[in-house]
């Protein structure tokens, strides 16, 4: 073999190397970063991982939100109407978290039927409205305006939960 040919042959090597080094240190910050997203019916028929970071989303279970008044601790249940699991968490609900509404808690999934949230945000769909928007329709008598309950049937904090 020739002196350029062996010269190209080990530049060439050292690039592949080092592309393989650095690829595989992204891979294994990342592995690190991400969060899976779970359906209550996931969980429920065991695919999701107990004790690993992770999103889920679902229905907040009409009349299961119980706050504690002292502090700021919510549990409520999430549904996707084939599963269902309790979620704890302690800290403010975003404005738009009402029963029967979707929400994608970020959390750990402590057992197959508890879930300790350190994220809750809330999603509107297509029919969302602002509440300014909504209360001036009311007034106006539009047909399309809904009333809805403020405190949205919570119950309050029992230590016994639900």
């Amino acid at each position: 073999m020739n002196p350029v040919r062996k010269q190209r042959l080990l530049v060439v090597l050292a690039v592949l190397i080092g592309l393989g080094i650095a690829c595989g240190l992204m891979f294994y910050a990342l592995r690190q970063n991400i969060n899976l997203f779970y359906t209550p019916q996931q969980i429920a028929a065991g695919e999701a991982p107990l004790d690993a970071q992770m999103r889920v989303g679902g229905l907040v279970e009409p009349g299961t939100v119980i706050r504690n008044p002292e502090t700021l601790d919510v549990t409520f249940g999430l549904t996707d109407g084939k599963g269902r699991f309790t979620v704890h968490y302690q800290g403010i609900l975003p404005d738009l978290f009402r029963e029967g509404q979707g929400i994608v808690a970020n959390g750990t999934l402590v057992s197959r039927t508890r879930f300790e949230a350190e994220e809750v945000l809330a999603k509107h769909d297509e029919t969302y409205m602002p509440p300014e928007v909504q209360e001036a329709l009311e007034k106006a008598g539009h047909p399309g305006a809904s009333k809805a309950d403020p405190k949205g049937g919570e119950k309050e904090y029992t230590p016994s939960g639900y």
